[in-house]
């Protein structure tokens, strides 16, 4: 398999950390450069036709996108260690903190940085930076959110890491680039967490 990466975006850093944290090796890195534009390339297109990455890259040639689905599959041909959930209703609960993660965090940091910071512009034509600040103003609201809900367990899905720590941690970290800070923002929970986080292997990798 290959799978189509960049590693300074989130998502990939999400597959990345995915497969580190299971121990998944033989898979092919690609470096996707998307400062220079190689993600709309009609190679790349021809894999991807919404030119994102991840991609996997599967061994008869079929192409899957999408973090969520890419962890899924690996979860579901290498199940230990469990990430994803063990049965159905724990499935259920770590794929709805996973999904709130992605959408009402992941997603206002990435908006926030790619119309406001001057490194994303090639990726962001055009760029609007009123768009971008108000993005930012939600973060510090989900900020709260996140730092309450680790007042009541210690990892985002509950008593244990899944791949909801993993995409709130990429988030967190994406979220340099627009100058946000955990703990000088007051969430002193969300930056211990953010502590432990990085002191796994996988987010050293």
């Amino acid at each position: 398999m290959k799978l189509y990466t960049a590693h300074r975006a989130p998502n990939p850093r999400r597959v990345l950390m995915f497969l580190h944290e299971k121990g998944i090796g033989g898979i092919e890195m690609v470096d996707v450069d998307l400062n220079a534009g190689a993600h709309k390339l009609p190679a790349f297109r021809a894999k991807n036709p919404v030119s994102r990455v991840p991609a996997l890259e599967l061994d008869d040639g079929r192409v899957l996108s999408e973090t969520r689905a890419i962890c899924s599959y690996l979860e579901g041909i290498y199940p230990a260690p469990n990430l994803m959930g063990a049965n159905p209703e724990e499935r259920a609960f770590i794929e709805m903190h996973d999904r709130r993660i992605e959408w009402y965090w992941l997603m206002p940091i990435a908006n926030c940085v790619r119309h406001t910071h001057p490194g994303l512009a090639a990726l962001e034509q055009p760029q609007f930076p009123d768009f971008g600040r108000s993005q930012g103003e939600k973060v510090h609201e989900s900020a709260r959110w996140l730092d309450d809900t680790l007042a009541q367990q210690p990892w985002m899905a509950g008593e244990r890491f899944t791949i909801a720590d993993i995409t709130a941690f990429c988030a967190l970290e994406f979220a340099r680039l627009m100058k946000f800070n955990a703990g000088a923002a007051g969430f002193a929970r969300l930056q211990e967490w953010r502590d432990r986080v990085a002191a796994r292997d996988s987010a050293k990798a």
